[in-house]
């Protein structure tokens, strides 16, 4: 029976760097295994060319690249804050464990499918706070006393990731309990090769890990956490229930005997509240204007088809407007401030792809609400007359 070890740390702590080096000058593993996947391992370690800008947009998935990056940003300056970089105590685990010729284990999972499970576990308000949470401590990071030390405190930990918890249980489970799994399934799996295992992970992973190394029968298969998330395609649903319900209810007008002027001033409020939003929400984002016309021009007809967004015609037309460049990757992640973020080009197309969309969902909303006030016409009227005398249309055809 393998001998393991495990160390918490905090990615931004001088006190992490030290207690891993003393735990592996103590403890002589036979292995040190770290809180890393490959990717993150190579980009530690290694210079690595930048993804193109291409691969970065290809996705289409701008919310969650807007979460990975705005984490980020928080990691890097609470890193500035206490002078230590986010990803030193693991690194100074690496370069400890080959300093003593001990071997190393990469024991994370992908960071790829972390925040895929992450952002497809999530439902449409608990990734609505989430951002919401994220853009707030974009602010109030800055400037704030932190006391790093208390992030290795378990009783602090504990205290955040029930707060957490309570905040985004999908998420929290993706990002906390699953990765309490998959970690210490690895740990377990070394533990079968190596006789001493020395395991630095992240002071939040601590109690979930050593769980399941005490009771190893309990684990989830391994397979069940790399897996894609199946879920509901809320998205396209709530799309496609818009074009329904966007059909019948111009359907209903025309059939109510209302007027042909009421009809059109409906297909007319449609484009523009849809349009002035989508349109609004790119300039928000610091959009260029002709990203925001390209908004206002496509988003009534993106919005009553699941299959297209808004944010992509203006991301597109943005990056073509302000073409990202190489190195702006780096620029991201070692922005200062959320002013410089906004102004580097990859991150304003990317948050204009993101808001567009924002603006076009909330035209969609804001359109079925009001729309009746706007037009002047009884809803229960329109309804009921509309239906009536389209069925009587139906009946008289057969």
């Amino acid at each position: 029976m393998a001998e393991i070890r495990l160390v918490g740390t905090a990615h931004v702590s001088q006190k992490s760097i030290d207690e891993v080096r003393s735990a592996i000058e103590e403890f002589q593993p036979d292995i040190v295994g770290v809180e890393l996947d490959r990717g993150r391992y190579i980009a530690l370690t290694q210079e690595v060319a930048e993804p193109s800008v291409t691969d970065i947009l290809k996705g289409g998935n701008f919310g969650q690249l807007l979460v990975q990056w705005v984490l980020t940003f928080i990691q890097q300056r609470i890193g500035a804050e206490t002078g230590v970089k986010p990803g030193s105590e693991m690194l100074a685990a690496i370069e400890e464990a080959q300093a003593h010729q001990i071997s190393v284990g990469l024991i994370d999972r992908d960071i790829r499918i972390t925040l895929a499970r992450f952002w497809g576990k999530m439902g449409i308000w608990e990734k609505t706070k989430l951002i919401g949470a994220l853009l707030y401590s974009l602010v109030g990071v800055e400037g704030q006393e932190l006391d790093v030390d208390e992030l290795t405190n378990q009783d602090v930990v504990s205290a955040a990731m029930e707060e957490f918890r309570k905040f985004s249980p999908k998420g929290a489970q993706a990002l906390i309990d699953e990765r309490d799994a998959y970690l210490a399934h690895q740990i377990l799996m070394l533990g079968t090769q190596y006789e001493r295992v020395l395991a630095v992970v992240g002071a939040g992973h601590i109690q979930g890990v050593q769980r399941y190394l005490d009771a190893p029968e309990t684990l989830p298969p391994l397979q069940s956490l790399t897996g894609e998330v199946k879920g509901l395609p809320w998205a396209k649903i709530f799309g496609a229930g818009v074009t329904v319900l966007f059909l019948l209810l111009i359907a209903a007008i025309a059939f109510s005997g209302v007027g042909l002027d009421v009809l059109l001033a409906a297909l007319v409020y449609w484009v523009l509240i849809n349009g002035i939003l989508s349109a609004a929400f790119t300039l928000l984002a610091g959009g260029h204007p002709l990203s925001a016309a390209t908004a206002f021009a496509v988003s009534w007809m993106t919005s009553l088809n699941p299959l297209l967004a808004a944010g992509w015609f203006a991301a597109y037309v943005e990056a073509k407007m302000r073409k990202p460049a190489i190195g702006d990757l780096k620029r991201i992640i070692v922005a200062e401030t959320f002013s410089e973020m906004r102004r580097i080009p990859l991150f304003r197309v990317v948050l204009v792809a993101a808001l567009a969309n924002v603006g076009s969902t909330l035209g969609t909303v804001a359109y079925f609400l009001f729309i009746f006030p706007f037009l002047g016409v009884d809803l229960t009227v329109v309804v009921t007359d509309g239906f009536t005398n389209m069925l009587q249309m139906i009946q008289d055809l057969f």
